[in-house]
């Protein structure tokens, strides 16, 4: 009986995280926490590469550059002593737990074979603190964030929005919760 509830201990303990890879090592990453036996999830997608003559199916990281783990501290660590690992994704300074409904998300939408597109950086919604520049302190919402294209920000102000069109590398400060963390 006892085991039972150290098992079930060592269960309640454990979390998923998400780990920062070096650069396309993703696959590599999951071998050497394979070998560890440190249970990951490394979610992949088929994609079509076309060259002059041929086209070939490559299986390729959906995230590129991370993988997730579901671990307790002491297998966390061990993970972070693995080559390919470079860092876990930390929030407030404490290694970021992510919760189980998200990575059960990411696989459902996975198993549907869909087409997927991965938009990185700034979406349309969020809140930020604009970090340099002539707008610099001002707290806005994103409106639009295209890659390689101007930000474009809302600040609300006497119930109106003044749109600001701020130049691609702009630095801001996602605000969440009074937690700001740098983007660029």
């Amino acid at each position: 009986m006892s085991g039972q509830i150290t098992k079930h201990a060592d269960m309640a303990e454990k979390f998923w995280f998400a780990l920062y890879t070096k650069p396309r090592n993703e696959f590599k990453a999951a071998k050497q926490l394979e070998a560890v036996d440190v249970e990951y999830y490394l979610p992949t997608i088929v994609k079509i590469s076309q060259w002059s003559d041929r086209k070939k199916k490559i299986n390729e990281p959906l995230l590129r550059g991370y993988i997730f783990i579901f671990s307790n501290e002491k297998e966390r660590i061990l993970s972070l002593e693995q080559q390919a690992i470079v860092r876990c994704i930390c929030q407030r300074g404490r290694p970021a737990r992510i919760p189980e409904w998200q990575i059960d998300n990411l696989k459902k939408m996975l198993q549907t074979n869909a087409e997927f597109h991965i938009k990185e950086g700034l979406i349309p919604g969020v809140k930020v603190k604009i970090k340099d520049g002539p707008f610099q302190g001002v707290i806005g919402i994103v409106q639009e964030a295209e890659v390689g294209k101007a930000i474009v920000v809302s600040i609300d102000l006497l119930n109106r929005s003044v749109i600001a069109h701020l130049p691609k590398g702009s630095l801001f400060e996602i605000v969440r919760d009074k937690q700001l963390d740098l983007v660029s």
